[in-house]
């Protein structure tokens, strides 16, 4: 306890002492501390240390699908841990809970995926997801199979081979060795990534990852068609196509995973997010039979490959307990409907505003483009978007900010989300917009 200060104070002092925070600014900690220190968090709302209360409109980060403060998660947890918090899953040790939930999630996956590999996170899915790949190549005698293709403006996390598979050049950037053997493309061109295939050669690609919308790039909806050529150019050539689905995944577009919208499945699929709407720590990879069966077949002594926490028995519980509510409470189909209405709303903002200029949304996932100029797509320098969120917190709406290589406003909020509260945040933005306006005019 540090003397003479209120708890404010004193969590910020400490704050600014000993916690490191991830992809935040470090020298804008140190000068004013933490941005909010979140206590409470209710339906679609958080509320801060000092009682303000705001709307979650980033589901925090894209993944709090079924909201905040769910009791029954919170019972089922406990349930669990009492009984068995954790136990090892190395060595071929298992347990209910992460059994059940494998099983549920090839009942509802896309296509044959049908296996399940349990990590932590979503960075950890991407890596196992390209290790595995190699594996795979390795497995099938063909060892030249390394190479990993993505797409520009992707993020696929910040391990070490899910930070050199991300198309956002700030995130490689950040360590002085990258790992190689990582090609990216235009991110919305089929033919793109055929090009880049035959000029590194087929028998050089391990695989291809892609989001099936782009999340932290700028909520990027692809073509109508590019995923189903996607497809057909890696069938042709023989390589392995990686759904990144770790923000899209369990209802977040409007259908139950990204793909669905595409008719497309992948060979290999990773989740993490809204799997346990961020009540546990868990991600995965799901393979497709062809692949597991190789892996059966051809597989000799200890797979070595695995985290302390795959299979986490309180984490799997959680897990099936959200994908009930999912279910039950029919928040894909809400997804969708509130996605419609998302979309409504940003249009009427990108009419009344000169500063926006595109507007998309796909199910509860929306981006915002800030232009100078709606005609010639001017950009503002610096990107105004930063300014836009400070703005919109100040009334009571969390959003987020997207300035890599544009200016660029994102929101997903949880997707327990009712019509009136999506007006209240659509209003929120339009006060917000109206007042930067005025500033900058």
């Amino acid at each position: 306890m540090i003397e003479n200060l209120t708890l404010v104070e004193e969590l910020k002092a400490l704050d600014k002492k000993h916690f490191i925070h991830p992809t935040s600014s470090i020298s804008q900690q140190q000068e004013k501390g933490p941005n909010m220190i979140i206590a409470e968090g209710k339906g679609i709302y958080l509320t801060d240390i000092t009682g303000k209360k705001m709307i979650d409109g980033m589901s925090s980060l894209w993944n709090v699908n079924i909201g905040h403060g769910r009791e029954e998660l919170a019972e089922v947890a406990k349930e669990q841990m009492t009984k068995l918090a954790f136990n090892s899953c190395f060595s071929s040790f298992s347990n209910e809970p992460a059994i059940r939930l494998a099983a549920k999630l090839a009942q509802i996956a896309p296509g044959d995926l049908n296996a399940v590999f349990f990590t932590s996170g979503g960075s950890e899915s991407n890596d196992t997801a390209i290790k595995m790949s190699r594996h795979y190549w390795l497995l099938k005698g063909q060892p030249n199979r390394q190479k990993i293709i993505s797409r520009s403006k992707s993020y696929h996390g910040v391990a070490m081979g899910a930070t050199s598979a991300t198309g956002l050049k700030p995130f490689r950037d950040f360590t002085n060795s990258p790992s190689p053997d990582f090609y990216y493309v235009d991110g919305f061109s089929a033919e793109a990534l055929r090009a880049k295939i035959e000029q590194e050669g087929p028998e050089t690609i391990a695989a291809f990852i892609t989001e099936p919308v782009q999340g932290a790039g700028g909520v990027n909806i692809a073509p109508e068609n590019y995923f189903k050529e996607v497809r057909a150019i890696c069938d042709e050539y023989g390589i392995l196509m990686i759904a990144d689905e770790v923000i899209t995944g369990f209802g977040r577009t409007g259908k139950l995973f990204g793909m669905n919208h595409y008719e497309v499945a992948p060979d290999i699929m990773c989740f993490a997010k809204g799997v346990t709407s961020g009540y546990a720590q868990l991600g995965g990879v799901m393979f497709s039979d062809a692949l597991h069966q190789a892996f059966i077949d051809l597989s000799q002594g200890t797979l070595l490959h695995g985290y302390t926490y795959s299979g986490h028995a309180m984490a799997c519980s959680i897990a099936l307990k959200n994908i009930e509510i999912i279910e039950r409470e029919n928040l894909v189909e809400n997804s969708k409907a509130m996605g419609s209405e998302l979309l409504k709303g940003l249009q009427y903002l990108q009419e009344k505003h000169s500063i926006i200029g595109d507007v998309r949304a796909l199910g509860l996932m929306g981006g915002i483009q800030i232009v100078k100029d709606q005609q010639t797509k001017e950009a503002f320098h610096p990107p105004l978007s930063p300014r836009l969120v400070s703005e919109a917190e100040k009334r009571g709406l969390i959003i987020r900010a997207v300035t890599f290589d544009q200016d660029t406003l994102v929101l997903s909020p949880p997707l327990i989300i009712k019509k009136e509260e999506m007006n209240k945040m659509i209003d929120i933005l339009d006060e917000t917009f109206t007042v930067i306006e005025a500033e900058i005019n």
